[in-house]
């Protein structure tokens, strides 16, 4: 049988690692897919570099546009990145009839809805197993392997960079600034590293990844997204005293009232296997109702991690490129006209418990303060740890978890004692999740 044709727009970190991988694995890939698949043609301004890597047998061009109208070709593998140009390209390929793979988290979470109905109406795939967690089959899992379940919440590590971060300010006491330095010095964050200690890459995986579960379309515009950049060496200090570590979570969870669709730093029990997940690594947790908890751990980036999931896809694209389209697992898991209508929550109206740090003046009372203000507002206390002050301060660290109340009622609360004159500072806050 003819082999399937590829051609892939853009040869950068993924694309060398994609065309290398399958060059290396090709008997094996073949014997997976039914027939051979190759890369017949690549795109790439730096034509030169990109014959280098690819040889004399594959056709380099300088204009992506060539690949779409080149009949032969029967699957686009869009490797640029970005909202712009990539989108135009995608959505060009689509139009030409031709099945779509990418690692494009970013395109997909802002524009997959309008990308995905496209697809749907050319019958044609879109798949993107590429786009979270790199080389963690996380995408499948979802769509495919627990298609059983009823999945009530997920959450994961779903950016190296800031757990790289973190986990150094845990292990070695640094600040987030000099931890920054290291990531970008060792290439693990980029030279504008926003994206990343933002949230921003984690809140376009975590969107995808909740459409997936629960069936609603991609919404990453009402995501709530909060960084790393605030947190201190201090507050990573006092939650290991308390028996919890901190990570930069992507979470979204099924509620009766909408989905709460979330990134932000977590409070973690130091037990639960996510919070030993350290350096670069990513992890997913996936709760539902047949399974359980289902725990998923990998490389999240990288040349031959991430072209492994672009592989991937190559071949189920290979293996279904002739089915009817009502026969192909959906984009988004569920069928088009099935999707849920459930709202995004707005994080006013989230429910979890916190970590609270705050700087108080070492006096007599203030403990009484605080506690009857969270108390009025009907949130109750967990635990209290108090740092004794040194010698010759005035002030001390009060350090406060609470159990689950809603994050409205908690803003009011940490409004009101923010007013108090013995709080000698910004209030800390951090959410802490249990992930039982």
């Amino acid at each position: 049988m003819k082999p399937i044709q590829v051609g892939l727009l853009g040869i950068g970190t993924v694309g060398s690692g994609t065309f290398e991988v399958l060059k290396r694995n090709q008997e094996e890939i073949q014997r997976r897919a039914g027939r051979g698949i190759q890369v017949t043609m690549v795109a790439d301004l730096d034509v030169a570099r990109a014959k280098s890597i690819v040889g004399a047998n594959v056709q380099v061009v300088d204009d992506a546009r060539k690949i779409i109208a080149n009949p032969d070709i029967d699957i686009v593998v869009e490797l640029i990145g970005g909202y712009g140009i990539a989108k135009q390209l995608v959505l060009e390929a689509i139009e030409a009839g031709k099945h779509v793979v990418t690692a494009n988290k970013a395109l997909l979470a802002v524009h997959g809805t309008e990308i995905f109905a496209a697809a749907h109406k050319k019958g044609v795939m879109v798949a993107f197993e590429a786009a979270v967690a790199g080389g963690i089959p996380i995408i499948k899992a979802l769509r495919e392997g627990l298609t059983a379940n009823r999945i009530q919440w997920l959450a994961g590590i779903i950016n190296g960079t800031t757990n790289f971060i973190l986990s150094e300010m845990r292990d070695k006491g640094l600040t987030f600034g000099d931890v920054l330095k290291q990531a970008q010095a060792l290439g693990y964050a980029e030279a504008d590293p926003t994206f990343d200690i933002e949230g921003v890459d984690a809140a376009h995986k975590v969107t995808l990844m909740s459409a997936i579960a629960f069936g609603v379309p991609v919404q990453f515009d009402k995501a709530y997204v909060e960084g790393i950049t605030k947190l201190e060496a201090q507050d990573i200090k006092y939650a290991e005293q308390l028996g919890y570590r901190i990570k930069l979570l992507g979470i979204s969870k099924r509620t009766p009232t909408g989905i709460e669709l979330r990134v932000h730093p977590c409070l973690v029990p130091a037990k639960r296997l996510i919070a030993n997940v350290e350096g670069a690594m990513n992890a997913v947790m996936v709760n539902a109702d047949a399974v359980g908890t289902t725990l998923y751990y990998g490389k999240g980036a990288g040349s031959e991690p991430t072209a492994s999931a672009v592989i991937a896809d190559l071949v189920d694209i290979t293996r279904l490129h002739t089915a009817d389209p009502l026969n192909r697992v959906p984009h988004l898991a569920f069928q088009p006209d099935a999707m849920s209508s459930l709202p995004i929550l707005p994080m006013v109206q989230v429910v979890t418990s916190y970590y609270l740090r705050l700087r108080v003046a070492d006096q007599a009372g203030v403990l009484a303060k605080v506690t009857g203000i969270l108390a009025n507002a009907d949130i109750s206390i967990d635990a209290v740890l108090q740092r004794e002050a040194g010698e010759g301060e005035s002030h001390t660290d009060l350090i406060i978890l609470t159990h689950d109340c809603v994050e409205s009622k908690m803003n009011e609360a940490i409004a009101e004692m923010q007013q108090l004159s013995t709080v000698l500072a910004p209030i800390t806050r951090i959410r802490k999740e249990e992930l039982n």
